[in-house]
């Protein structure tokens, strides 16, 4: 399972978080053209090896950087077969670990700060990142991207996320362990 230039392609989904309203979002990316979790007689079940997942955030007016006085706030994660949907800012609710690093689903999480929020450092800091050495491989049909506002952002503001990733052979053992370990 390297990371081989002529196996990596990219995906990517994108949601929009609504100006001066709070909550969560999220955007649902279809996986189930990638992925066969189940093993039939010497054919071996196939995943999805993520191995960076990259993000951007974008005034959605104008497709420019988010504006100097931003002051929005998000955790911000893509989460294996969470299975929400597509869901408007304020729509849904996350709960629980979903967006927290001890989630055996989360493929990537970060958080965001505008640069008008007043923190310490703004932009975004990467929380749980795969590698080109140990890449997330997702064998469930779904990934989605998820944000919940610590902070109300003040314009509208589109949230992006490009995936590298490559269809990657699964032996039994390995299959039967990440169907386990990626259930809800």
């Amino acid at each position: 399972m390297a990371y081989d230039l002529k196996d990596v392609f990219y995906l990517d989904t994108s949601v929009t978080i609504a100006a001066t309203t709070s909550g969560a979002g999220s955007g649902q990316l279809d996986l189930s053209a990638y992925i066969d979790p189940i093993a039939r007689g010497r054919t071996k079940g196939t995943g999805l090896a993520i191995y960076k997942a990259h993000y951007t955030m974008t005034d959605d007016a104008n497709n420019n950087p988010v504006a100097a006085g931003e002051t929005g706030t998000a955790r911000i994660a893509m989460v294996a077969g969470l299975g929400v949907g597509d869901n408007a800012t304020g729509d849904i609710q996350i709960t629980g670990d979903a967006m927290q690093a001890s989630n055996a689903l989360a493929v990537s999480v970060m958080d965001y700060w505008g640069p008008g929020s007043g923190a310490g450092s703004t932009g975004f800091q990467s929380l749980v990142q795969p590698s080109e050495k140990v890449p997330y491989v997702i064998v469930r049909d779904n990934v989605c991207l998820c944000y919940e506002q610590g902070s109300d952002f003040t314009a509208g503001t589109i949230l992006s996320v490009r995936l590298e990733c490559a269809q990657v052979t699964l032996d039994q053992a390995t299959l039967n362990q990440l169907l386990r370990t990626q259930t809800v």
